[in-house]
């Protein structure tokens, strides 16, 4: 495991970070492809990404800082060093990147087509920096790949691995089916089904919690992801097709 790529003193340099800000610019260029694929200006997507981005930094900040003020005015660097990305942070960076795509006339179903293979390149950078740090640690194996984390020698499912495989597999599945797409939206569905149940299958492999009911979170946002991606294509346009006479 190599947590961090540099360690001197009281400087960090956390390999975590350093891949999720890789693969965000990493996306950020790929959506200059992706937006030629489906007929949008690159740079409009390249600044809706950015915008994206921003949002949900700042939003999230914001919204820890309110709800933490005291501990803010007493320790502000220290409380913005800590990871702040919640459920109302991520629905507030929606909601305001959906207005600015208003805004800049950008379709919302080509745009999300064209940011699919983006968002999973980015999980795929995600994954391997959760893979460095050690966390996300499987149930004991005896497959060869097994990894153990010290002090312990048991060999665990290296789920963060697996994870950025499939993702990486699903950027290369989605750039391949963006150009072939029918309708707006296609490869936005396509993205959701099986990023959610690949995710919804790598639930299985982690330790459980204490606890735990019969389905976690994650598992709930894996199916919904999946029950998004039906939906998408169930209230598509059909197309007639000419029968042979």
């Amino acid at each position: 495991m190599h947590p961090y790529l540099l360690h001197s003193g009281h400087l960090l340099l956390p390999t975590f970070g350093v891949l999720a800000a890789i693969g965000l610019m990493a996306a950020l260029t790929l959506s200059l492809r992706t937006a030629v694929i489906v007929g949008l200006p690159p740079e409009k997507l390249w600044n809706a990404g950015l915008v994206t981005l921003l949002s949900a930094f700042a939003l999230s900040r914001l919204i820890l800082i309110a709800s933490n003020l005291h501990d803010f005015l007493a320790y502000p660097v220290l409380l913005l060093m800590v990871p702040s990305l919640n459920v109302t942070g991520i629905l507030l960076t929606l909601l305001a990147t959906a207005i600015y795509l208003r805004l800049r006339n950008l379709p919302l179903l080509d745009t999300l087509d064209a940011w699919a293979p983006c968002a999973t390149l980015t999980w795929a950078f995600l994954a391997l920096g959760h893979f460095a740090e050690g966390s996300d640690a499987g149930l004991p194996t005896t497959l060869p790949w097994g990894i153990a984390i010290p002090p312990s020698t048991t060999r665990l499912h290296p789920v963060a691995l697996y994870a950025a495989i499939a993702a990486a597999a699903l950027t290369v599945i989605l750039l391949r089916a963006l150009p072939r797409r029918h309708n707006a939206g296609d490869t936005l569905a396509l993205a959701l089904a099986i990023s959610g149940a690949t995710q919804f299958l790598l639930t299985f492999l982690p330790q459980p919690f204490p606890g735990s009911t019969l389905l976690d979170p994650i598992q709930w946002i894996a199916l919904g992801m999946i029950a998004a991606g039906g939906l998408i294509l169930l209230l598509q346009p059909r197309k007639l097709v000419p029968h042979a006479v």
